[in-house]
């Protein structure tokens, strides 16, 4: 197969895994890297197989029912639960959109200059009219491509002075403290990266994409097509969150040689990193980082809103998918509009959107353990999957990374009491 051909196989994988990126996540790993330098870089090859486990059990729920992780979950559990779990990402999934799109408002605004309320205003606009308005067969491509942007980090990062054999020994051998800063950083490196709405929108786009391809079926109705599906739907799981690790990588790298070498360590924003930046590693850095809070932006924003409207949509029983048209989805349209202009208009109030990204980080914790949890254990369970059950390395690993979550999450708590 050639390169071409196996890059077009990739799909809802990659994009999740771009998607993990977004800016708040970029703010996240900015954080992180200016306050501690290269002592949490150990995080991203820890992380990375507990990434995969979560998406790719997410995946073969998707592929193997036909259905995303709502439904399944509407079916497996009393009602009540699926529409708490579903209200709480609806909430988060609006904050974090509103952390977004404010800061590719800013971001524009550091390149530009002039208003970046409004700049904010036409990209929350422009990511509603694309995701209505594009084709799906149109729509998917865009999205793989905007992954390109993530390389604007990796190029930052060669653009600095890296110290590598300190890096890469900070990498693979872990510092830990306890020191509760540290602690609550952890636990955001971790939430940001195993989020509950990365499990809603793989399984719910691995369905569309099934339903695109041309006699793909879901495999509890074709168990013949398993071997190609699952192994499609594999490589494009571990190229997506080995992508996604990569990046994560490369800004907390690129904020330690950068900012924390200079002594800045109070880092809040992407908007800071990015101008934080310009006078330590010049101006083509500064331009690199700001373009690629855009870039990200532009792809996290649509996935955000796209997982609450298939969540709301599933539990609901409405017809879901960006393959529908407007007239055939109109609530799954509207939900994915509405989170998308609340969040964009959140950047006009008086909220201040850190602490409100703060708090949508509290609910992230406090849903993703249990979620995951939830998922691993109906991923095992014969009467949703069939011969297909998760077992072996697939479930032990996904039950160890949902004790992972626990952890992170009750250390998160504990420390929000303080």
């Amino acid at each position: 197969m050639s390169l071409f051909g196996w890059l077009k196989k990739l799909g809802p994988g990659l994009v999740t895994g771009a998607a993990d990126d977004d800016p708040s996540g970029i703010a996240t790993y900015s954080q992180i890297g200016a306050q501690f330098g290269f002592s949490m870089l150990w995080l991203a090859p820890f992380s990375y197989p507990l990434m995969v486990a979560a998406q790719l059990i997410c995946a073969r729920i998707g592929r193997v029912t036909g259905r995303g992780i709502a439904y399944n979950m509407g079916k497996s559990y009393p009602r009540w639960l699926l529409r708490t779990v579903v209200l709480l990402l609806l909430l988060a999934n609006t904050i974090n959109v509103a952390a977004d799109i404010g800061a590719m408002g800013q971001a524009l605004k550091l390149l530009i200059g002039g208003p970046g309320h409004l700049y904010a205003l036409g990209f929350g606009v422009t990511c509603v009219l694309l995701q209505i308005y594009v084709p799906y067969p149109r729509y998917t491509p865009l999205l793989k491509w905007m992954t390109l942007t993530l390389f604007a980090y990796v190029a930052t990062a060669f653009m600095v002075n890296v110290p590598w054999g300190e890096a890469i020994y900070r990498t693979f051998v872990p510092h830990v403290s306890w020191d509760s800063k540290y602690l609550v950083a952890l636990t955001a490196m971790l939430g940001t990266t195993i989020s509950p709405y990365l499990f809603f929108w793989q399984a719910s786009h691995e369905v569309e994409g099934q339903k695109a391809a041309p006699g793909d079926k879901p495999l509890k109705r074709a168990p013949g097509q398993a071997r190609r599906q699952l192994a499609d739907s594999t490589v494009d799981t571990y190229v997506g969150m080995g992508l996604s690790n990569l990046i994560s990588y490369f800004i907390i790298l690129s904020a330690a040689v950068t900012l924390h070498a200079h002594g800045v360590t109070d880092i809040h924003t992407t908007a800071q990193a990015a101008e934080a930046l310009r006078p330590i590693a010049g101006d083509l850095t500064f331009w690199l980082f700001a373009a690629g809070i855009i870039g990200t932006g532009m792809l996290g924003v649509p996935v955000l809103a796209g997982s609450a409207a298939y969540a709301v949509c599933e539990t609901l029983q409405w017809r879901a998918g960006l393959a529908n048209r407007f007239s055939r989805a109109k609530g799954f349209y509207l939900i994915l509009a509405t989170a998308t202009l609340l969040g964009t208009l959140l950047n006009l109030t008086s909220i201040d959107p850190i602490k409100a990204l703060f708090w949508s980080a509290v609910i992230n914790g406090v849903l993703a353990a249990p979620v995951l949890g939830m998922i691993v254990y109906m991923s095992t369970q014969h009467r949703v999957m069939g011969q297909f059950t998760v077992r072996g390395h697939l479930k032990q690993i996904g039950w160890i990374a949902t004790a992972v979550m626990v952890i992170a999450t009750a250390a998160f708590l504990w420390n929000l009491r303080k």
